[in-house]
């Protein structure tokens, strides 16, 4: 090599490893935003079921962390597609597991959002809409009628809040009713207590001579709580019981169907077969 050739060489050479250097940089933007939008959802649940700010709040931290692991993915295939052929295996490394992280992230959250297509936008599910159940221990929400479903709707136009509210839920949760089983009141709520327990409820009260049982579910990151009272009555003809469960979510205007979810689960164990009373 002459002196004049080494000069080139050595230019020839930094020029190579400049785009190299800019997709490497890439990589490692394609990672930092997959993880990061992992930990920025995981911060804002959390910290919203530890009290640092409103639920609300912690819902836009999800959905923020939401968009930035579609931006990570997206900017992932995008770079792989580039550099498909020039790529160095640690930048690939680093690029797959950042999508891939994204992508779970993207996935979870993405279910909740489908969710929420596919179940009616309320937060209070009872076995009986003509007698609802009563809490008397914990305190129904203040604005538990608020913005109910179908204010706009003109097949619903000139009802109450709480006659759309009994509309929207017979149509999407017809199978919701109460049931009969064959044994005393006092026995019911004794077994709806161990069952109530045995799910990790705070139970408020549980009152055999009443027939009534009221109890409070945590959810593990938000930490929002629902209220639950079940309402045991005797049947009409005093051979067994007539058993009628309520659950409310404290906030929030849809409960992603958590509630008709808990309220069919739990009559499930407690009748073993759930018979609709008549």
């Amino acid at each position: 090599m002459t002196d004049q050739q080494a000069p080139q060489a050595t230019v020839n050479a930094k020029s190579s490893q400049e785009p190299r250097a800019q997709k490497d940089i890439l990589g490692y933007l394609v990672l930092i935003a997959g993880v990061g939008a992992l930990l920025w959802g995981a911060v804002a649940a959390v910290g919203t079921g530890w009290g640092f700010w409103a639920y609300t709040s912690g819902l836009k931290g999800v959905a923020g962390a939401f968009l930035l692991g579609i931006a990570a993915i997206l900017l992932g295939l995008l770079q792989m597609w580039r550099v498909r052929k020039s790529y160095t295996r640690s930048s690939r490394i680093r690029c797959l597991v950042g999508m891939l992280v994204a992508l779970v992230y993207v996935g979870w959250i993405g279910t909740f959002f489908v969710k929420a297509l596919t179940v009616p936008a309320i937060h209070d599910v009872s076995t009986d809409l003509a007698d609802l159940p009563v809490f008397k221990t914990l305190q129904l929400r203040a604005d538990n009628l608020d913005n109910v479903p179908g204010a706009d709707d003109p097949k619903m136009r000139g009802l109450t809040p709480e006659q759309r509210w009994a509309m929207v839920h017979q149509k999407d949760y017809g199978d919701i009713r109460s049931v009969r089983v064959n044994e005393t009141v006092p026995v019911v709520i004794a077994k709806a207590e161990r069952l109530a327990k045995a799910r990790g409820w705070d139970v408020a009260v549980s009152l055999p001579e009443e027939g009534r049982l009221e109890a409070t579910e945590t959810s593990a990151f938000f930490q929002f709580k629902d209220d639950v009272v079940l309402r045991v009555r005797p049947s009409d003809t005093g051979e067994g019981s007539i058993v009628d469960m309520r659950s409310v979510s404290r906030v929030g205007q849809s409960d992603l169907g958590m509630n008709a979810k808990r309220v069919r689960t739990f009559l499930a164990d407690l009748t073993g077969t759930v018979t609709a009373a008549q």
